[in-house]
């Protein structure tokens, strides 16, 4: 979902537009991976990264270190999965809105 600078997705409520992005990108990257039929080694890891993403979602202040923590876990976790390359592109996407990564 992409937006132009200053669009606001409407959600009734007085949200951070960044915030319901990533709501959105982990709630369906969450269903896409309960309903992927085969199972893999690192599965509970990335069920568990996406439950931690939902969760700093709900809270509205997402913690960008946490976030980008998180989304390397599961990146590693269902990287090779290209069923849920789709989802886990959103997911990124929906991370990177809360800036870049310091540079080193």
């Amino acid at each position: 979902m992409l937006r132009s600078l200053g669009q606001r997705p409407v959600t009734g409520r007085d949200e951070d537009p960044n915030v319901a992005e990533l709501r959105t990108a982990v709630s369906r990257l969450r269903r896409e991976l309960a309903a992927y039929p085969a199972d893999f080694p690192d599965r509970g890891i990335a069920e568990d990264e996406l439950a931690a993403l939902a969760a700093m979602a709900v809270s509205g202040i997402p913690e960008v270190p946490r976030l980008r923590r998180s989304l390397l876990l599961i990146a590693g976790s269902i990287g090779s999965v290209s069923a849920l390359s789709s989802g886990l592109a959103e997911v990124r996407s929906a991370v990177e809105l809360f800036g870049e990564p310091p540079r080193r």
